[in-house]
């Protein structure tokens, strides 16, 4: 360009909105014979078409458009992974409204506020849900509440019957004209420090992270593929994979309500699910499953479980790997939309020891493309040596600036426009992240820091434990130490001092817990993650003695 002149050179491209409407369309011409199959609320199977769930889409787009939806107008759903969810996915946004997926698994309050907050004016809800809703609504604006029966029985009184909503439309809608920065889609933090906070997903920044998660050095969608999402629906879009899917043409299978490992392993067999995602503690279950009855499932060839939510144990990685199928860990958040970052191999890496590789595997990974990352303490950039600890800061187009009508504080933004994750992370000369921790979870134990995901981790490794959470205690020499609470195997028997022995090898004597409680299940929050908050409640009696 030049400048003196104010002469500028213009590019020849086409302005072309990248909005949902694209990937709709796209389904429903090229992709029309490919499968969505859905577990119901009876176990029975559900399926139709992509050709099926293009005009079901349309449909709820033109009945929710004839039930008066302006733009920008909140539709809310209350309702579990199947394809009346995928068809609001996209009915919502290509209607000109927002998609806010409400966790079901909150508190009656958070989702009540949550609700109130996002000022959501339509709710589709599962039939199964709705002893929920009758708590909730009191205490709501829901105009309009849509019911979809996938349990079969009739829609109660008071209830409009989702069905003949799509039954009402006469075919003839037309989508608006939106521009690709208007909102598609909202979903609220978990809330564990406060008050949940909103993120609005625009239609722009919804396709560029299903066109990112599509890629082979990512989720790696395609045709002739079928993915199982576990991880919820209404968390954080599915982690993009509906839209993903989508985009690919790749078959969708969903488990409803029913997150069991038999279950889970049966669809996966029944349905050759090649791809699926979900936290750790999903995947804990299904290899303890496995390792009960080895030779009972067949499961695909080249079966990948993305794991996301917090950090997965090698342990885990090894155990699947011994039934040939190949984990994945990956790392992001609601704010990030969420997938930001994921652990796949170069090249050259296949040539490192085995141990090596394995290391690399259980770290969160390489930023995908247009996500810029970097490590900071206080305001300074810390080096990229694999050793060096500091707080994870992220920005991109898909990366949010912002909170739905909350101050923005400098605790979650920087003065020059990064997100502040609150995960304490090491990043080496290649790129990966390996997350220690986040930073209210840390130890500091004399001064020096102990990261509690490394302990749990290891400790996940020992041949009796089942799952493992580690907390800090007060202590009045060295200010904290740790406390490990374990859930042994079922019929398995360990000590805490058995249990340290099998970690001196792995970490300096004063990281090895001081003390360990043995409970029967930890405690988790609404996404499947350990609820260290309330295992602090639940020992507050040892850190007052101690």
């Amino acid at each position: 360009m030049d400048l003196e002149k104010g002469l500028a050179m213009e590019s020849t491209m086409m302005h072309y909105p990248l909005t949902l409407v694209h990937l709709l369309e796209r389904a429903g011409r090229y992709f029309s014979k490919v499968e969505i199959v859905s577990r119901r609320a009876d176990r029975s199977i559900h399926r139709e078409t992509y050709g099926d769930f293009y005009r079901r889409a349309r449909a709820l787009a033109e009945g929710l458009t004839r039930a008066g939806l302006k733009r920008g107008d909140r539709v809310a759903t209350l309702m579990w992974n199947h394809y009346a969810h995928l068809e609001a996915y996209f009915g919502a946004p290509v209607a000109g409204g927002v998609l806010h997926s409400l966790n079901l698994r909150l508190h009656i309050d958070d989702i009540t506020y949550i609700a109130n907050h996002a000022e959501d004016r339509f709710l589709i809800v599962d039939d199964v849900l709705l002893p929920l809703v009758e708590q909730v609504k009191p205490h709501t604006h829901f105009e309009r509440i849509f019911v979809v029966p996938i349990s079969g029985g009739a829609v109660p009184g008071g209830y409009e019957n989702y069905e003949e909503l799509l039954a009402s439309a006469r075919g003839d809608f037309r989508y608006p004209e939106i521009d690709e920065y208007e909102p598609a889609g909202m979903c609220y933090t978990s809330g564990t420090t406060g008050r949940p906070r909103g993120v609005v997903y625009s239609h722009r920044s919804t396709v560029l992270h299903a066109y990112n998660a599509a890629l082979p050095g990512a989720m790696s969608f395609r045709q002739g593929q079928a993915m199982l999402p576990v991880v919820p629906m209404f968390h954080a879009n599915a982690w993009g994979m509906p839209y993903a899917a989508t985009l690919a043409g790749a078959k969708h299978v969903y488990p409803g309500p029913h997150l069991d490992a038999e279950n889970l392993l049966d669809l996966i067999e029944r349905e050759e699910v090649t791809l699926s995602a979900g936290v750790p503690t999903v995947w804990l279950a299904i290899l303890q499953a496995l390792e009960r009855e080895p030779k009972r499932w067949k499961l695909p060839d080249g079966l990948e479980l993305i794991v996301g939510g917090s950090a997965a144990p090698e342990s885990l990685i090894r155990g699947f790997d011994r039934h040939r199928v190949k984990v994945v860990q990956a790392w992001g958040m609601t704010e990030t939309s969420p997938l930001a970052s994921i652990a796949r191999l170069d090249r050259e890496m296949a040539a490192l020891p085995e141990d090596e590789r394995y290391a690399i595997r259980a770290k969160q990974g390489r930023p995908l493309p247009f996500v810029e990352a970097r490590v900071m303490v206080e305001d300074q950039e810390v080096p990229a040596d694999g050793k060096t600890m500091g707080e994870l800061q992220v920005r991109g187009p898909y990366v949010t600036a912002s909170y739905y009508n909350h101050p923005v504080g400098a605790d979650k933004f920087t003065a020059d426009g990064w997100l502040r994750t609150g995960d304490v992370v090491m990043m080496d000369a290649d790129g990966f992240i390996k997350i220690t921790d986040r930073t209210k979870d840390l130890i500091k134990s004399g001064g020096e820091w102990i990261s509690s995901v490394d302990l749990e981790n290891a400790i996940m490794g020992h041949p009796a434990v089942a799952e493992a959470a580690v907390i800090a205690i007060p202590n009045p020499k060295w200010d904290e130490r740790p406390l490990a609470v374990v859930v042994l195997k079922p019929g398995a028997r360990a000590t805490g001092e058995e249990i340290n022995k099998f970690l001196a090898d792995k970490f300096a004597k004063w990281w090895l817990p001081d003390a360990y409680e043995f409970i029967a299940q930890i405690p988790r929050t609404s996404t499947g993650k350990f609820l260290k908050s309330k295992l602090r409640e639940q020992f507050a009696e040892r850190n007052r003695a101690s």
